[in-house]
């Protein structure tokens, strides 16, 4: 008795695994994704997925590994004839032994160690990859990675396949989940995108962290070597999306530009601002002078003050000059870099031959590598500053002036204002106005870190 009810719930086991692919028709089926019914009629008219008998698609049940096997036999038209395997748990009687066997025979599927196939596991997305990525012939690999993919190996191979091919895609935060399972209706998709490439999709390349460049300027190569072209430059304190690496070389995007960049010359988390606040003039170098000041002493009196506002928000601060001395204008840039700065701004005051000039004007210079983050800079401070100072917005202008225009970093110089003009000059004589005038440069210089690094 107990031998004839085994037998009969083997018979059972048996035809409901048959049911899989009985023959049942779209319209029949009510559990069908709308997203996925074009491809799912395309297979059901090919014959390559069926329903069950209950007239439903199951689409959210996990697919085995027998039903995956035999998924993919049809769609390639694989002998099914029910047969022995080569794997020592697959029975011949089964409906998927001859798609097995047949699949195993052109290299398509393995079994494990121990000569098993498994046939009842639930197929996992890594394994899927091997599967779709050999029955397909996919061959071509792109600059695809996933978080938590290993960036090398065979499985890591066949995903990328899969994604440049356009077959499969990750998620949104980037993973692709190799160990989850996957439903009848994705593994149709994937299945329906192998056979017909219109419906497959454009690989989508999802960054998988962020790094920030360490060095003044880093290029940006076609390839993960200095041999390929240059496509750009990056500048020291940019942040980028990195999306895979390569031995030593990652490919970024900032922006619109995307390329490869040496690993040596990326950090993990953005290092520590850093400033280079230049005084204008000083020494033998009065600058500009009227109405009983000197503008080297006006334009040392407020980079100090800016210095410890800064500093007071976290940003380290490097001055060519802190005294009453006269530096080059060459030498103070090559300070700059050299002190590590990832921006520069010089304050100067302005001057005219009559009364009648007033208010406040920042520089900027239209340099390729930096002129966008630069011409920010000194927006951000132009507009705090006289609104702060209740001047005359001369607005934020272009010229070559040689500690911007001869600069690897973002750099602007600001002109607070006229020393020549009555009321600038009260201003700037005021050690009230000098604080205010700091306090501006400060929050437009915090403005202008927070759009770089919000980019």
């Amino acid at each position: 008795m107990l031998r004839r009810k085994v037998s009969l719930m083997l018979l059972l086991s048996v035809m409901v695994m048959s049911s899989v692919f009985a023959g049942r028709s779209m319209a029949e089926m009510q559990d069908i994704p709308s997203k996925f019914s074009e491809e799912i009629e395309y297979l059901l008219k090919l014959e390559v997925i069926t329903g069950y008998p209950d007239s439903t698609f199951k689409p959210d049940r996990n697919v085995t590994r027998e039903e995956a096997a035999t998924m993919i036999g049809r769609a390639l038209k694989l002998d099914g004839e029910k047969r022995e395997t080569s794997f020592n748990d697959v029975n011949a009687a089964s409906y998927a032994s001859g798609y097995i066997q047949s699949a195993y025979e052109k290299g398509i599927i393995n079994g494990y160690g121990d000569g098993s196939f498994y046939p009842s596991k639930d197929i996992t997305r890594g394994e899927m990859a091997f599967l779709i990525s050999k029955a397909f012939k996919l061959e071509k690999t792109g600059v695809i990675s996933f978080k938590d993919v290993a960036k090398t190996g065979a499985q890591s191979e066949a995903i990328n396949k899969l994604t440049t091919a356009g077959i499969a895609d990750g998620y949104p935060d980037g993973t692709y989940k190799p160990d989850a399972k996957i439903s009848r209706s994705e593994f149709s998709l994937l299945v329906a995108r192998g056979l017909n490439s219109e419906f497959r999709v454009e690989a989508t390349l999802k960054p998988i962290g962020e790094r920030f460049v360490n060095t003044t300027a880093l290029n940006v190569r076609s390839g993960p070597d200095v041999s390929y072209d240059k496509v750009g430059q990056v500048s020291l304190g940019n942040k980028l999306l990195l999306y895979q690496t390569i031995g030593d070389w990652a490919y970024i995007s900032y922006g619109s530009l995307k390329g490869y960049v040496h690993t040596a010359y990326l950090s993990e988390s953005s290092s520590q601002r850093i400033i280079s606040i230049d005084a204008g003039h000083g020494g033998d170098d009065n600058g500009a002078s009227g109405n009983g000041l000197l503008e080297k002493e006006i334009n040392l009196a407020v980079a100090l003050k800016l210095r410890n506002k800064l500093e007071d928000e976290g940003i380290k601060v490097v001055m060519p000059r802190t005294t009453d001395v006269f530096v080059e204008l060459n030498d103070r840039v090559q300070y700059s870099v050299q002190n590590k700065a990832d921006t520069f701004l010089s304050i100067h005051t302005n001057s005219f031959s009559g009364d009648s000039a007033h208010g406040t004007e920042t520089y900027y210079y239209t340099s390729s590598l930096r002129s966008e983050e630069s011409k920010q800079l000194a927006t951000f401070v132009n507009n705090r500053l006289y609104k702060a100072w209740g001047t005359l917005n001369r607005g934020v202008k272009v010229e070559a002036y040689r500690v911007i225009a001869y600069n690897p970093l973002p750099a602007a110089l600001v002109e607070l204002g006229f020393i020549s003009n009555k009321d600038d000059s009260m201003k700037l004589g005021s050690n009230q106005y000098r604080d205010i005038a700091a306090e501006a440069i400060c929050q437009g210089i915090l403005d202008y870190y927070e759009w770089k690094e919000s980019k």
